[in-house]
């Protein structure tokens, strides 16, 4: 229900589409009081200040805010606070299975204290998607699909049905089944409209931009719609879901130009890569990107949401195209009815919404610009995706790799540069490696060998042009008798059941299987990390010779150990080139100039020669039709008969099992009084982890698989769970038993206080004792000892995972003391009552010689927090040295103050509705 208050500044018109009359509030009222020309403001602050101005009550939003989004203009950039509520919020399974624990638990909250546990319920939509659970078990054969999704619910049938529990028991919340699609890619081809409208209790509908939040991080996808939406904390996304407003600044606005077109043979894989890579070097954390330029008309809207959907990598909250002809367009293909379609255009066009090459140029607080002549062939990798490397660079760049992973000497790096790839045994003298005998074949398995080659992620699955190419790639090379290596594991997994349906009528489905890369399943599988286990042979090769293999997926994240843990190299690419390393077998090759095999005559087969043309490609789209999108998206919250027979509970409030490995109440909402209690100094902290730059979301709270020798693995051994069943830490997100123990449990990951020691491991103080981080932490909670963690640059990069946050919290972890934060885990953390702090410019970790057995004072803290304050951080040294600095507090806003005060953000909604 859109809120509708009394104000001189809301002045609502109407709109009479296809026989239908809508409400609206004007942005020419604003116009009209001489802050600033609208028309130069940035598409992106329009639907803000639409936001601010429909939400303007003179409490949560006043005048000054609406008239300080204007007055951006003056200087481009604002230290204002606002207040944005999002139309609806958007979910998967790994972040939605926690949000919706976390909702249970407040629900015995407040039934605990006399309330009414409905009062715990969503006030905005709420879309639910399961697609992070489907694992790649089998691949390479017709029935992969039916036997990954018998698995899938066998291993998570207790997590489905607690959340058909949530959509029966919670009102505004729809889940669309396993076996569907992809969040992203739903929101993109179904769920997004552009315009949304809801009616007020006298019969009037009110028309409003569609915005969203999302707990996933690729949120950002939509934005390629039209449609302003971000990735945030699943504590954020409750928050919001509960009716409190998004706080944030009026964020600066980076515009990137493009111009230009794409050249023959070019992707928009590589275009996003070389967005993300020059994005990210110009620093967009914290701030709106927002694409325009000529080169828009050109840009398809598949295209646009391929950038959108890789914002998170380049850092900024969002990476916003306004809506076009392109955009109506789109949603013409993919079904939306006729009068969303109308009203979208009607609606955009009196609101000054509407992008036109005739109108100037908005202003921006900086600028960057691209001509697409200039892209060419790129991947990205071997360990981040801003690192694009072109195709022409990929052998060298994993050569100085793997001089580095294994210190090789002059005479081997020339051996490696000469080699080109992966032979038979008994072809070459192989330099390194092992011989591996499997299905009935012989090969040497070599450093650099591709051992995983998937076709995944709703970054790329949901444009049909690179999909198709990769069907066309698949065709050329099936016709030239070309086969994929026996070492590649090979999958296909899309975002949407449409993408199926275009690539059969094209005629590339039996090509593509063929090479092996029959579907799997729709979800997000390898660019998750539920890549599923190499074949035995395989793995056990890659340990006794110590090689570092590849992987190649068309995904948006290849961070360490998220992949597979046994792949110590992860390159993004287009699923055409995906096809290209499964037939060529190896990153030791120069796809750009040496063979991929050879035909059936025996002769050397080139990447160029079943490469599609643009006019291929142009030629096979017409297997896309509108009827595709209506069939499958028909019955897209049903599911199958397993998801119908599955048994739910008729009861407002869970009935948790606390012999579940799945699913538990967690200790958050433990002993909640409706009074806050004090904030409290730090005294005599120990250093938990003394971690450097960059390290992820991933690194903190891992999403893939559980090692027996872990303490999460001990732990549901100790529950009778044996390995083979333990399936991921992603999918046991509802155990806070779990999740705290796989906190810092990443095994790529490096504690400066263990150098000789990677993944999760620390040195227990005073003392030093090494042992896992989770042991040290609770060691420390039974001594009432806190503890703190510090980090370089980017703490907190990737996922929007909130258990990176509550893993934190439940190790007793009261501060992050980082050079730099990216955003949403900043936010996480201040969700869960754990302080960011920011070391002061020119101050790090290394300046001040820390090694991590220094106690650690915050002297100061009180209930007299301010936003953004210096605090004073003393250091002290094991014979009683001090050194104090003036750290800078990362609670930015007035609201995240009051987060922190309540320990949590989702306390203080609890606290609120106890003194209602």
């Amino acid at each position: 229900m859109t809120r509708i208050g009394q104000d001189t500044l809301k002045s609502a018109k109407t709109l009479d589409v296809g026989g239908k009359t809508y409400h609206y509030f004007d942005l020419n009222t604003v116009a009209d009081k001489g802050w600033g020309d609208l028309s130069k403001l940035p598409f992106s602050l329009k639907v803000l200040l639409e936001n601010l101005l429909r939400h303007e009550d003179g409490e949560t939003v006043t005048v000054d805010d609406i008239e300080a989004l204007v007055r951006w203009l003056d200087k481009r950039s604002s230290d204002k606070e606002i207040n944005y509520r999002p139309a609806r919020v958007l979910m998967q399974d790994f972040t939605g299975v926690p949000g919706v624990v976390d909702l249970a638990a407040m629900r015995d909250a407040i039934a605990k204290a006399g309330g009414d546990p409905e009062r715990i319920n969503p006030l905005a939509p709420v879309d639910l998607v399961i697609d992070h659970s489907v694992m790649v078990d089998k691949f390479g054969n017709a029935q992969a699909f039916e036997q990954n999704v018998e698995k899938e619910y066998e291993r998570n049938k207790e997590r489905y049905q607690f959340l058909r529990w949530g959509q029966k028991a919670f009102d505004n919340f729809s889940v669309v089944p396993p076996g569907t699609g992809i969040c992203h890619q739903v929101n993109l081809e179904y769920l997004g409209r552009g315009v949304w409208s809801s009616d007020t209790d006298n019969g009037d509908t009110y028309a409003y931009p569609d915005t969203l939040v999302g707990t996933d991080s690729h949120t950002t996808m939509i934005n390629g719609l039209g449609v302003l939406g971000w990735g945030v904390g699943g504590i954020e996304a409750e928050a919001a879901m509960l009716g409190q407003p998004v706080a944030m600044l009026i964020p600066e606005v980076v515009g990137f130009k493009i111009t230009g077109k794409l050249n023959e043979g070019v992707t928009a894989t590589d275009l996003v890569l070389t967005v993300t890579e020059m994005l990210r070097s110009h620093g967009v954390v914290g701030k709106f990107v927002e694409f325009f330029g000529d080169g828009l008309a050109d840009l398809s809207l598949a295209d646009r949401a391929t950038i959108g959907n890789m914002t998170p990598e380049f850092g900024a909250t969002c990476g916003f195209f306004p809506i076009d002809e392109r955009t109506t367009e789109y949603m013409e293909l993919t079904g939306r009815p006729k009068e969303t379609i109308e009203l979208v255009e009607a609606y955009c066009k009196a609101q000054g919404l509407w992008r036109s090459s005739d109108d100037p140029d908005p202003q921006f607080t900086d600028t960057l610009e691209l001509d697409l002549s200039e892209v060419v062939p790129s991947l990205a990798g071997p360990k981040r995706p801003q690192d694009r490397v072109p195709l022409t660079g990929v052998k060298s760049t994993f050569i100085d790799v793997l001089t580095k992973e294994l210190k090789l000497d002059d005479e081997e790096i020339s051996k490696l540069e000469g080699e080109g790839g992966q032979t038979a045994v008994g072809n070459h003298e192989p330099t390194s490696g092992v011989n591996v005998s499997m299905n009935g074949e012989n090969f040497h398995l070599d450093h650099g060998d591709v051992v995983i080659a998937a076709i995944t992620s709703c970054t790329n699955t949901s444009s049909p042009s690179v999909m198709l190419a990769a069907g066309l790639v698949a065709q050329k090379a099936v016709a030239k008798g070309l086969t994929r290596k026996p070492w590649v594991k090979t999958s296909l997994a899309p975002g949407s059941k449409v993408v199926t349906d275009y690539l059969a009528k094209a005629k590339l489905q039996d090509p593509l299987n063929e090479l092996g890369f029959d579907l799997v399943g729709y979800g997000c599988t390898t660019c998750i990390g539920n890549s599923g286990p190499l074949p035995d042979e395989i793995d056990k090769a890659i340990t006794e010779g110590d090689l570092v293999v590849a992987s190649v997926l068309s995904g948006n994240r290849n961070f360490e150990g998220r992949v597979h843990q046994s792949v110590r190299t992860n390159w993004l690419a287009s699923p055409p080139l995906v096809v290209a390393y499964a037939l060529a077998g190896s990153v030791k090759i120069s796809l750009d100039k040496d063979p991929l095999g050879h035909d059936n005559d025996g002769n050397p087969v080139y990447l160029k020669d079943i490469w599609p043309s643009s006019k291929e490609i142009q030629d096979a789209m017409v297997a896309v039709n509108q009827e595709m999108f209506r069939k499958e998206y028909a019955s897209v919250f049903e599911g199958d008969d397993t998801w119908k027979s599955l048994p739910i509970p008729d009861s407002k409030t869970y009935e948790w099992d606390n012999k579940s490995t799945y699913i538990q109440n967690p200790p958050f909402f433990d002993g909640l009084t409706a009074e806050v209690d004090d904030v409290q100094p730090v005294k005599n902290a120990r250093v938990l982890a003394l971690l450097g730059d960059s390290i992820t979301t991933d690194h903190i709270s891992p999403a893939g698989a559980i090692k027996a020798d872990s303490p999460a693995g001990h732990y549901l051994q100790g529950h009778d769970v044996e390995p083979i069943d333990f399936n991921s830490y992603g999918s046991r997100r509802g155990n806070h038993e779990v999740m705290m123990r796989g906190t810092f449990a990443n095994i790529r990951i490096r504690n400066e206080m263990t150098p000789d020691i990677e993944g999760g491991y620390t040195k227990h103080m005073p003392g030093g004792e090494e042992m896992p981080i989770y042991g040290a932490a609770m060691r420390y909670q039974k001594d009432n000892v806190p503890s703190v963690v510090i980090a370089g640059k980017e703490y907190g990069t990737g996922s929007s995972r909130d258990w990176a946050a509550k893993g934190t919290r439940l190790l007793g972890v009261r501060a992050v003391i980082a050079e730099s934060f990216e955003r949403i885990h900043r936010s996480n953390l201040i969700g869960m009552g754990v302080l960011p702090l920011q070391f002061p410019e020119g101050t790090t970790r290394k300046t001040l010689n820390l090694d991590g057995s220094e106690e650690v004072d915050i002297p100061n803290l009180g209930n007299d927090l301010k936003p953004g304050e210096e605090i004073d951080v003393v250091f002290r040294k094991q014979g009683g040295k001090e050194q104090t600095v003036k750290a800078i507090s990362r609670l930015d806003t007035g609201a995240e103050v009051t987060y922190f005060k309540n320990g949590g953000i989702l306390h203080y909604v609890l606290r609120q509705m106890m003194t209602d």
